[in-house]
C-alpha cells in the first residue's frame, strides 16, 4: 500500500511540475548574411534563467515561469531584440541585426553610465570579446595595441605597460588599470601589472578604454587615460571553456624558444539566486634577451668596448657601474707607503670600471605566470536588482620589470579580495590587494656584491694600480699596461656557470642588505573602498550621480624599496564627486558636467571639474559632435614620496616631508685628499642633502670641465607636490552609409597643459661642505682659502641623488586621432587609424629635468580581415608603424628607431565539437626592434591554439 501511495505521489509531482514547466523553441538568425547566429543569449528578462543558441542557431529554453513574460536575444556585436512569450510551446524566429559599426556598442566608463559610443561625450576605444576572437596578437592584451592612441611598451614577454597620450614609463603611474573595479597596479612598485594578475581571455567581457585626463569621475591616479577590464557574469555565461596556446618565439640572441599558454574558465547558474565561476591560466615562455653591450660611460651611447675604454659601462652589463679616479686610489696607496715616493705621478688620472657580467650571467630568463580566479554570485531578490559579489584572485609568477635598474621579479605573488554590492543603478565595495616579492632581486647589485664576494673595491683597484705600475715601468705602452692592470685586478673573478659563482650568486640574491646582497622584499597593500549611486529612479529632471572612494596604502619592503625599516608606513587618501547629465532638444543635446574633490594625507586637496557637450545633429542622428573641458590631478606615488633606495648610479630619495631624515646613505669613501681634509675615511650623507644642500647636475658637470667656480649653481629642487593638467578636447563621430555599409569616423583633437609636473631631477650633493660655500678651508695656492664643497666636488667626494621633485617649467602636449573603419566586398573588415602625439617644453628653462614624454609623434595603424570568408573559415591581419622617438628614464636615455610591425591570423570553426582553431604570428617580418633602451630587443612569436566552448 505504501509502495503504491509513493509512485502516485511521485506521478502527480512530476506532473504539476511538468504542468508548470514553459518550453520555448525557436531559431536565431544572422539578419545580414541569412545564415544562423550561434552563441546568441536567450534569456528571461531581468533574470539568469536562459541558454544560448548552437551552431546551427538553435535553442530550446525550458522554464518554470508561466506565461506571459518577456525574453532577451542578444549577441555581441548584434542589436538585442525581445519577444513576448505568451504561451507554452512557443516557437520564435528572430533575425538579429549587425550594429551599423563599432560606435553602436554600449560602454560604461565614460560616464558611469550605459551609452552608445556614438553619444560618448569624450573619446573612448573598445576591444570586446569578438574582438579578442579576431585578434591576431598572441594574446588578447597585445591586441590592444592594434586600438588607436594606445601605446604598449614591452617590458619582457609577460609583462606590458598601456598607455595613451605620452609621457610612457614601465611604471606608468600615470594611467590606471581596473579589473572588474580593482586597481591592478602593485602596491609598492606602483606599476600596473598588465595582464600578469589580470583576465583569462575567456573571461572577458569587455575592454573599455579612456585615453586623457579621467580625474572627475575616477580620481587622482586617472590622469592620462584609464583602462578597464570587465569579466563575464556566471549568471549570463556559464558552461565549461578551454583555450590551449603553444608555439615559439624568436630573438636572434635568443634562437627559437617554445611557450605554452593554457585556460580554463567554469561558469555555472545554481539557480535565479546563487552562480559562480572560476578561472585558471598558466603560461611558460622564455624572456626576450637583453644584450646591448654599447657603452654609456659618459651617460650616453659612445664608442669603445672593454677593450678600447678603461672607464666601459655597457647597457645590459652590471658591476661596472663600480668606477674609480685610479691616480686618487695611487696616491692613497702612496700615503700609506704601500707604493714607492712619487710612483703615483706616473699613474694616468683616468677613471677606470670593474669588470661587470652580462644580464643573461644573472637571470635565468623563465617567463612564467599563473593565475587563479573565483567569485561567487548571489542575488537575494531572484533578479538583477541586487547583486552580491565576493571575488577572490591569485597571481605568480616571473618576469622582467625595468626601472632605475633591471629587476628580476622572481615567484612573485599577489591576491586581491573584493567585496561588492551591486544593483542596476549602484555599487558598494571594497577589495584588499597585498603582495609578496618572493624571491625577486636587483640584476645590478646582484653583480656588484659578486665582484665584492670574491675581491673587494678597495683591494680590486689596489691591485690594478699596482699592475699598471709594474708594466708601466716595464716599458708597456698605456694600452698595453692597462690590460696588465685588469688582468691582474680579476685574478680570482667568479665564472659564470661554475660552483663557485652560481654559490655566490644564490648568497646574494637571496640577501635584503644593498651592501652585500640584492634581494628586495615586498609586503604592501592596498585597502580600497568606493561607492557610486545612480540617482536616475528618485530625480526625473536629469541624470545625477554621487559616489566617493577611501584608499590607505601599507608600504612594507622592511627597508629594501622604501625608508620603512622601523615598520610599514601607512598612509591615505579619500575623495567624493556627483556628475549631473542632461539630454535636451530631443535628445540631441546631451551636457555633462562633473566635480570630484580629492584629499591625500600628505597634500592638499585638489579640485577636478569636467564639463563636456554633445550634439548629434542629421536626421538619423548619425553626425555627433563633442568638446570637453575637464582637470586632472596626480598625487605623488609611493615611491616619489618614500622611497630610499641606492641604485649604484645614484641615490633615489623621495620628498616626503618625514621620509629627508628617515634615509642614510651608505658610507661612501673620500679620496685621499678629502680623508686628509676632514679626518675621516667616509662619510654617509642623509637624504636632506639632495634637497638642501646640493648644485643642480649640470652646473657640477660644467664645473669638472672649467673648474670654474662661478659655473656651479645651487640646486633648487622642492618637495614633490600634486601634478595638475587642463585638458582640452573635441571630436567628431559619424556613421556615413556607402552604400550597404557604413563608414564609421570617429576623429578627436586635444590640448593638455601642465602644472606642477612630476619628474626626476638629478643632483650632486658634496661629501663636506655647505653649497653656499660659507665654510673654507685654506687648501689653495699660497693657503688661499677654498669653499669646503667645491673642494668636495674637486677632489670626486660627491654623492649624485635622483630626487622627485616639480618642475615650474611650462609644459604642454596636444595631438590627434582618427579612425574609419567599414565593410567592403560583401564582408571584409577594413581599418585604419593615425595618432599624432606632440610635446613642448623648453629643456633651457630646467636643463636637469626629463619629462620623460617617451612617445612617437606619429603611429598609423592598418586591420584588414573577414569573419566568414568562406564556411567556417576566417582572417585577420594588423600593420602598425611608428616613427622614432626619444626614451627618456632613470636606466637610460636613447633614441627608439622607427618600426613596422605586422601581425595575421587564419582560424577555422569546427561546430561538431565547438571549436575554432587558430594560427598565427607577431611582428611576422621579422626585424627585431625596442620598446625602451635596455629592455631585450622584440623578435617574432609564432602561435597555434585551440579554443573549446567560448
Amino acid at each position: 500500500m505504501m509502495k503504491k501511495l509513493l509512485v502516485a505521489a511521485f506521478l502527480l509531482l512530476s506532473s504539476s511540475l511538468m504542468i508548470a514547466q514553459t518550453t520555448i523553441t525557436g531559431t536565431v538568425n544572422d539578419a545580414s548574411l541569412g545564415g544562423p547566429l550561434p552563441g546568441a543569449d536567450i534569456k528571461i528578462s531581468r533574470k539568469a534563467v536562459g541558454t544560448t543558441t548552437d551552431f546551427d542557431g538553435k535553442f530550446t529554453l525550458v522554464v518554470d515561469d508561466k506565461p506571459p513574460f518577456t525574453i532577451e536575444i542578444s549577441s555581441l556585436g548584434y542589436q538585442s531584440q525581445k519577444v513576448e512569450i505568451t504561451q507554452n510551446n512557443q516557437v520564435i524566429t528572430v533575425a538579429l541585426k549587425e550594429n551599423a559599426t563599432a560606435l553602436d556598442e554600449v560602454v560604461v566608463s565614460a560616464s558611469r553610465t550605459p551609452e552608445r559610443i556614438m553619444e560618448s561625450p569624450v573619446t573612448v576605444e573598445r576591444f570586446d570579446s569578438r574582438a579578442i576572437k579576431n585578434t591576431s596578437s598572441p594574446s588578447f592584451y597585445d591586441g590592444l595595441e592594434n586600438l588607436k592612441g594606445v601605446d604598449i611598451n614591452t617590458n619582457s614577454l609577460t609583462f606590458k605597460s598601456v598607455n595613451t597620450r605620452g609621457f610612457a614609463t614601465f611604471a606608468n603611474t600615470r594611467f590606471m588599470q581596473l579589473v572588474d573595479g580593482m586597481d591592478n597596479s602593485s602596491p609598492a612598485l606602483n606599476f600596473a601589472l598588465g595582464n600578469l594578475l589580470g583576465l583569462s581571455e575567456l573571461d572577458v567581457k569587455s575592454v573599455e578604454l579612456l585615453p586623457g585626463a579621467s580625474s572627475a569621475l575616477y580620481g587622482a591616479n586617472a590622469f592620462n587615460g584609464i583602462m578597464f577590464m570587465t569579466s563575464k557574469s556566471p549568471f549570463n555565461d556559464t558552461g565549461i571553456s578551454v583555450v590551449a596556446k603553444t608555439g615559439f618565439t624568436h630573438q636572434q640572441a635568443s634562437g627559437n624558444n617554445a611557450f605554452y599558454d593554457a585556460s580554463m574558465r567554469m561558469a555555472h547558474t545554481f539557480s535565479d539566486y546563487f552562480a559562480a565561476k572560476a578561472t585558471l591560466s598558466y603560461l611558460k615562455g622564455t624572456e626576450w634577451f637583453a644584450t646591448d653591450y654599447r657603452n654609456t660611460s659618459n651617460g650616453d651611447y659612445i664608442a669603445g668596448d672593454r677593450n678600447s675604454d678603461v672607464n666601459f659601462d655597457g647597457l645590459n652589463v652590471y658591476g661596472d657601474e663600480v668606477s674609480t679616479n685610479i691616480r686618487g686610489v695611487a696616491q692613497i696607496l702612496e700615503s700609506r707607503g704601500l707604493i714607492p715616493s712619487g710612483a703615483s705621478a706616473l699613474i694616468p688620472s683616468v677613471n677606470v670600471s670593474r669588470t661587470g657580467y652580462n644580464e643573461e650571467d644573472l637571470m635565468d630568463y623563465d617567463a612564467r605566470s599563473m593565475k587563479f580566479g573565483g567569485s561567487l554570485h548571489f542575488r537575494p531578490l531572484g533578479n538583477d536588482r541586487l547583486e552580491i559579489i565576493w571575488n577572490s584572485k591569485y597571481g605568480r609568477g616571473n618576469t622582467i620589470y625595468q626601472g632605475a635598474n633591471r629587476y628580476y621579479i622572481k615567484n612573485f605573488f599577489m591576491e586581491q579580495h573584493k567585496l561588492e554590492f551591486r544593483g542596476k543603478y549602484f555599487f558598494v565595495r571594497g577589495y584588499l590587494t597585498s603582495e609578496d616579492a618572493g624571491d625577486s632581486y636587483d640584476t645590478r647589485f646582484t653583480a656588484i656584491n659578486l665582484n665584492r664576494k670574491w675581491k673587494d673595491d678597495q683591494t680590486w683597484f689596489g691591485e690594478y694600480v699596482g699592475g699598471y705600475l709594474t708594466a708601466a715601468l716595464g716599458g708597456a705602452t698605456n694600452d698595453a699596461a692597462h690590460i696588465a692592470a685588469r688582468n691582474a685586478a680579476q685574478t680570482g673573478a667568479l665564472v659564470p656557470g661554475t660552483t663557485a659563482f652560481q654559490q655566490a650568486f644564490n648568497e646574494t640574491i637571496s640577501d635584503p642588505d644593498l651592501a652585500t646582497g640584492s634581494k628586495f622584499q615586498d609586503r604592501s597593500q592596498i585597502r580600497h573602498v568606493d561607492a557610486n549611486l545612480n540617482l536616475k529612479e528618485y530625480i526625473d529632471f536629469a541624470e545625477v550621480q554621487v559616489g566617493g572612494s577611501y584608499r590607505e596604502y601599507s608600504l612594507n619592503s622592511r627597508g629594501t624599496i622604501y625608508t620603512d625599516f622601523d615598520g610599514p608606513i601607512t598612509y591615505d587618501e579619500y575623495g567624493i564627486y556627483t556628475q549631473i547629465q542632461k539630454k535636451l532638444m530631443d535628445d540631441r543635446l546631451k551636457l555633462t558636467g562633473s566635480i570630484r574633490y580629492d584629499k591625500a594625507q600628505n597634500f592638499d586637496g585638489n579640485f577636478s571639474p569636467r564639463i563636456s557637450v554633445a550634439y548629434a545633429a542629421g536626421e538619423t542622428k548619425n553626425h555627433n559632435f563633442r568638446a570637453s573641458f575637464q582637470t586632472g590631478f596626480r598625487n605623488p606615488t609611493t615611491q616619489d614620496q618614500y622611497i630610499g633606495l641606492d641604485v649604484g648610479r645614484a641615490f633615489l630619495v623621495g620628498s616626503a616631508a618625514d621620509n629627508l631624515d628617515r634615509y642614510t646613505t651608505r658610507s661612501i669613501a673620500l679620496s685621499g685628499n678629502g680623508s686628509a681634509l676632514t679626518g675621516v675615511p667616509s662619510i654617509a650623507l642623509t637624504g636632506r642633502a639632495a634637497y638642501e644642500n646640493a648644485f643642480s647636475a649640470t652646473s657640477a658637470g660644467v664645473f669638472a670641465q672649467t673648474g670654474n667656480v662661478a659655473d656651479l649653481v645651487v640646486a633648487n629642487v622642492g618637495l614633490v607636490k600634486p601634478e595638475k593638467v587642463t585638458a582640452y578636447e573635441v571630436g567628431y563621430r559619424s556613421a556615413i552609409p556607402t552604400g550597404d555599409n557604413k563608414l564609421s569616423v570617429d576623429l578627436s583633437v586635444y590640448y593638455n597643459e601642465y602644472e606642477n609636473f612630476i619628474a626626476n631631477e638629478n643632483v650632486v650633493a658634496p661629501l663636506y661642505g655647505n653649497v653656499n660655500l660659507s665654510d673654507t678651508a685654506p687648501i689653495g695656492p699660497g693657503g688661499a682659502p677654498i669653499p669646503l664643497a667645491v673642494a668636495s666636488l674637486a677632489n670626486g667626494d660627491l654623492a649624485i641623488f635622483n630626487t622627485y621633485t616639480n618642475t615650474e617649467s611650462d609644459i604642454s602636449s596636444y595631438g590627434a586621432t582618427i579612425g574609419l573603419n567599414t565593410k567592403i566586398f560583401n564582408g571584409f573588415n577594413v581599418g585604419l587609424n593615425y595618432t599624432l602625439s606632440k610635446f613642448d617644453f623648453d629643456q633651457s628653462t630646467d636643463p636637469d629635468f626629463e619629462a620623460g614624454f617617451n612617445t612617437p609623434e606619429h603611429k598609423i595603424k592598418f586591420q584588414f580581415g573577414h569573419n566568414n570568408l568562406f564556411e567556417n573559415f576566417g582572417f585577420n591581419i594588423n600593420a602598425r608603424w611608428q616613427d622614432e622617438y626619444l626614451w627618456e628614464s632613470t636606466f637610460h636615455d636613447a633614441v627608439i628607431d622607427s618600426r613596422t610591425v605586422l601581425d595575421a591570423q587564419v582560424n577555422y570553426r569546427i561546430p561538431s565539437i565547438k571549436s575554432v582553431i587558430k594560427v598565427g604570428g607577431a611582428n611576422l617580418t621579422g626585424k627585431e626592434y625596442l620598446s625602451a633602451p635596455g629592455v631585450g630587443a622584440i623578435g617574432s612569436q609564432y602561435f597555434i591554439s585551440w579554443t573549446i566552448n567560448n
